[in-house]
């Protein structure tokens, strides 16, 4: 916390260098960095200023002023109001601290969704608050580890359903450091190329142009190449509940990594999260996700959704050799007819179709189920997706060929009856 803390009076007085607020100011702009804002001594510096020539009025004008010079990016916005509300004391801080001193009845009302931005801003705040802590001294413990396992190992192949919540968040950062393929398809464009194998006519008469014609040097094109277009469909019903959330950790680290990166979900109706995942603060992405998205954990339409996306998106964003990822368990509630239509011109519109099923993590999972059934003969792969190492082989695989145990036909013979 800051060592001394200017109080907010309604009438105006004026702000001196000399005081402690250019002080505080610093160890403010600190807090915001470490935060992950872009903080820099130029932008300290103007914000003392502008301190110092507007003033000190209300809380509000402090907090106004500040912002303005400060806050440079959209995203940035909610960092600086969780930090400043925590690092000038506020009323709402100071209410509930008393609230917890007070001999108050249990309070058995369900309790507030933390802000976004304000795990991060909490340990930026207090990042070095425990070194002034005395020391206590633990027990030595040996411990034999020569029949164990790391913990990282451990939690690659862990279920996401069967994570705590700290293990949840090791796996979210694990997820936002996974490396993406540097895979690429051909275009039908041109690019210039010294060593390219096709003549540039056009490129040849433009730059005779500048020696009116006696010179003409040969000039070569190659194929465009550029990253295809990645389609994630995710499945938001009840029976995935458990791994909507990691999903949509998944599909954020994705768009961080690639440019031309589209995200839909469904449950009963199909949702376009495309701009709210665009968001570089991942804490307020999913906020504008969950406010976006009406039908979490219900029922499950597939063969609608899909067919609103075919109707109204396959056009837009299945083009240049698009890649979908389709992930669901495949238990649609309707009538599969419609499905099977759906999914074949799903599977016709984009160069490769993954379909990521979480009932593949049990060893003994056969196509049984009528939409599965309807769903597999248009897929290219059949891939788990319920834990790290299941998204890890996924991120591999998206540069590769697909491996033979991905096979869909694999789970349709199993099915036929033996001759």
């Amino acid at each position: 916390m800051a060592r001394t803390v200017p109080t907010m009076a309604s009438e105006r007085r004026e702000a001196t260098a000399e005081g402690r607020i250019a002080d505080n100011i610093v160890y403010f702009a600190r807090a915001l960095r470490k935060a992950g804002m872009r903080v820099g001594p130029a932008a300290v510096r103007d914000a003392i200023e502008a301190v110092l020539a507007a003033g000190i009025g209300s809380r509000e004008d402090f907090y106004w002023t500040l912002h303005a010079v400060l806050v440079n990016r959209r995203e940035d916005h909610q960092t600086f109001d969780e930090a400043f509300r925590l690092f000038w004391r506020s009323r709402e801080l100071i209410e509930k601290m008393i609230a917890m001193f007070s001999p108050v009845a249990p309070d058995m009302r369900e309790r507030e969704k933390p802000r976004p931005a304000e795990n991060r801003v909490n340990q930026a705040m207090f990042e070095g608050h425990s070194d002034s802590q005395p020391v206590r001294e633990a027990p030595e413990i040996e411990v034999d580890a020569r029949f164990t396992v790391s913990g990282d190992e451990v939690l690659r192949e862990k279920d996401f359903a069967q994570m705590t919540a700290v293990e949840l968040a090791a796996a979210r950062q694990a997820i936002a450091s996974l490396v993406l393929p540097f895979d690429r398809v051909n275009t039908r464009r041109y690019r210039p190329d010294p060593r390219g194998r096709r003549v540039d006519p056009r490129s040849m008469m433009r730059h005779s142009l500048r020696t009116g014609g006696d010179l003409v040097l040969p000039r070569f094109r190659s194929p465009r190449e550029i990253h295809p277009p990645l389609v994630v469909l995710a499945d938001i019903s009840g029976s995935m509940s458990q791994y909507s959330r990691i999903f949509l950790h998944f599909l954020h680290a994705l768009m961080e990594k690639r440019r031309r990166v589209h995200g839909f979900v469904f449950g009963t109706r199909l949702t376009n999260l495309t701009r709210q995942l665009r968001n570089k603060d991942p804490d307020v992405a999913l906020a504008e996700c969950s406010a976006a998205v009406k039908d979490w954990s219900g029922g499950t339409r597939i063969g609608d959704a899909l067919a609103e996306f075919n109707r109204l998106w396959s056009r837009r964003v299945l083009g240049q050799g698009a890649v979908v990822l389709l992930i669901t368990d495949g238990l649609e509630r309707d009538r599969v007819e419609g499905l099977t239509a759906e999914m074949e011109r799903l599977h016709k519109s984009c160069r490769r179709l993954v379909w990521l099923n979480p009932l593949l993590r049990f060893d003994g999972f056969e196509a049984r189920a009528r939409g599965v059934r309807a769903m597999l003969p248009h897929v290219d792969e059949f891939r788990p997706v319920h834990n790290l190492e299941a998204l890890s082989d996924l991120c591999r695989s998206l540069g590769g060929d697909s491996s033979p145990h991905t096979d869909p036909r694999t789970y349709l013979e199993a099915l036929r009856p033996a001759a």
